[in-house]
């Protein structure tokens, strides 16, 4: 079964999670600004797409790794 919240199989495309590609590409500053404005954009526009248990779990989704960035740091 398809985990479309946590290993959406279109973000493997290539050899590379999309998100590990862009945390190589970004300062840790960057790339934690990127994961709180994601969450920021699904957490406001869930109520209006339709797929808002889809959408408040992926804001959960990279709050935790905000979270789990700030800790590493």
């Amino acid at each position: 079964m398809k985990d479309l919240i946590n290993k959406p199989p279109h973000y493997l495309t290539g050899g590379i999670e999309t998100i590990e590609y862009l945390k190589a590409k970004s300062t840790p500053e960057e790339f934690k600004g990127y994961l709180r404005l994601t969450a920021l954009a699904y957490l406001s526009r869930a109520p209006f797409k339709g797929q808002e248990l889809s959408d408040i779990q992926k804001t959960v989704w990279y709050a935790l790794r905000y979270e789990q960035e700030v800790k590493n740091d």
